[in-house]
Formats: structure tokens, C-alpha cells, sequence
């Protein structure tokens, strides 16, 4: 292994390990949110790409937070919505979302909370408390 491929395992590493050690975030297809709503659960929408940096940070803090806190686990269902895919759709489109880095936290008709290119961990720990009340 070269020194170039090394780089790349390590900076491929990096981005993937706030992922480890939560659960699943489901990718949104239509009707998901409904039907995780519907079913009773709390939901996180977050409308992101792949190529956005804010969006990166982001997943960043989130997969802190729920790597620090087990109970985020037990009361949201987190769902990535890809910009690129459905920043055209309906969800998008009735939710009023303005552009990707959007995170919206619902429970059953009522949008608890949204934050908007927010990277700040207080403010985005903020947003995932309002589902432990």
C-alpha cells in the first residue's frame, strides 16, 4: 500500500466513524416519515448531500451525540433525505424545507423543532432533546 492509498483509507475512515456505534439512519423513501409518524414514532428528517460540507458536520455531531446518549436511540427514528434526490418531492415541498442541511424533528402532525445550516452542538443537542420530552 502506497502512502496515496493510506491517505484515503484514513480520510475514508474518518468521515465514517461517527456512524459507528448507533444504530441505523434509514434512507427516506416516499412515505417512510409518514409511516414511521403514523406508527407513533418520532421522526428526524435530515435533508442532506454528499457533497456538502455543512451537511457533513452536521452528521458529525449527530453521530456524537448518538454515540454519548443511548437514549436518542430508543426515541427517534432518524431518516436522511438526499438533497440531490428529493429536494423537489412533496415532503420537501409541504415541510417549507429552503435548502439541504435541514434538520426537522416531528412527532405525529407537529414539527417540534428545525434547524437550518446549524453545526453548533449545543444547538443541534437542543433539537434531539425536544424528542426526550
Amino acid at each position: 500500500m502506497n502512502r496515496r492509498e493510506l491517505l484515503i483509507m484514513a480520510a475514508a475512515s474518518a468521515v465514517m466513524l461517527p456512524s459507528l456505534g448507533h444504530a441505523t439512519t434509514l434512507n427516506y423513501t416516499p412515505g417512510l416519515a409518514q409511516e414511521r409518524l403514523a406508527a407513533g414514532e418520532t421522526v428526524l428528517l435530515d435533508f442532506a448531500a454528499h457533497w456538502c460540507t455543512t451537511c457533513r458536520a452536521q452528521e458529525r455531531v449527530i453521530g456524537q451525540l448518538r454515540g454519548d446518549n443511548p437514549a436518542y436511540e430508543d426515541a427517534i427514528t432518524f431518516i436522511r433525505v438526499d438533497w440531490d434526490q428529493y429536494s423537489g418531492a412533496e415532503i420537501t415541498q409541504r415541510l417549507a424545507v429552503p435548502r439541504r442541511s435541514t434538520l426537522i424533528l416531528l412527532r405525529g402532525d407537529e414539527e417540534l423543532g428545525r434547524i437550518v445550516a446549524g453545526t453548533r452542538t449545543a444547538d443541534i443537542q437542543a433539537l434531539l432533546d425536544l424528542a426526550l420530552t
